[in-house]
């Protein structure tokens, strides 16, 4: 059994692997996912200028979820983030984008998230 400390460093090598080799423009921006136990966030950021463009997060939307086994209880609301994250960027005139895991599995919370943006039509 891996204590949180191993945990933790286990997916920052990840995401330290995954930056090597991804980073953000102006015309395509890299889109960053944050997933705490509690909240999602995520933002589109130009590395190069070291900005961020656009940004969401859980705490924006309000998506019905039990939290109960069986239920929705953060997936829902991680999908209408990528959501609102999407049209947002499609304001801002963003139409493609690299994705950003942070070093998590592409599962899940943020799985869905990447979803939601797809379905509102940004390139990923």
């Amino acid at each position: 059994m891996m204590d949180a400390k191993t945990r933790r460093q286990a997916r920052v090598r990840r995401h330290v692997r995954v930056r090597r080799k991804i980073s953000g423009t102006a015309e395509r921006p890299r889109l960053a996912v944050y997933r705490s136990n509690r909240h999602i966030y995520a933002q589109l950021v130009d590395d190069e200028a070291a900005r961020t463009l656009v940004a969401a997060s859980d705490r924006e939307v309000r998506v019905g979820g039990t939290g109960k086994a069986g239920g929705d209880g953060k997936t829902a609301p991680s999908k209408a983030v990528g959501e609102l994250l999407a049209e947002r960027a499609k304001a801002a005139g963003i139409e493609r984008v690299v994705f950003d895991r942070g070093g998590r599995l592409f599962h899940g919370r943020v799985a869905a998230l990447a979803e939601g943006a797809r379905e509102k039509g940004l390139q990923i």
